[in-house]
């Protein structure tokens, strides 16, 4: 089981999105820690775009084209995240459906390991950049 190189979203901040953990074949392991600046309250509520941003991550990762984008996601916030969380998202393949459009599928664990989020991500590898013109 071969780790692949990252090609896709190099510039992405490790802080606010995630840390790539692994690159495999059909599986992305992405990993991000709930900071105090991503919290919405004084309870320690963590706003819910830091762990779709994290799901969104891991699915770009595992398509792993550098003109990988989002096109639509389903998801599902299943559990709160609080400061202090270590977020693991795995992507995994759930239908190629040609060589433009694929269907991920992204799990967020909490360092629990309870599901906190669960997503289909409709992904789309285009020819060129999506801001090339």
């Amino acid at each position: 089981m071969d780790t692949i190189t990252q090609n896709t979203h190099l510039k992405t901040s490790k802080k606010l999105i995630g840390n790539v953990i692994s690159i495999e074949e059909d599986k992305a392991i992405v990993q991000l820690n709930i900071s105090e600046e991503m919290v919405v309250d004084s309870l320690g509520l963590s706003h819910g775009g830091f762990t779709f941003g994290l799901a969104d991550y891991a699915a770009m990762v595992l398509i792993n084209h550098p003109n990988v984008v989002l096109g639509k996601a389903e998801v599902k916030f299943v559990k709160p995240t609080v400061v202090g969380d270590v977020l693991t998202a795995t992507a995994s393949y759930k239908e190629k459906i040609n060589d433009v459009k694929t269907v991920v599928s992204v799990l967020v664990f909490n360092k629990k390991q309870e599901v906190v989020f669960e997503g289909e991500f409709v992904c789309f590898t285009l020819q060129k950049h999506v801001l090339d013109k």
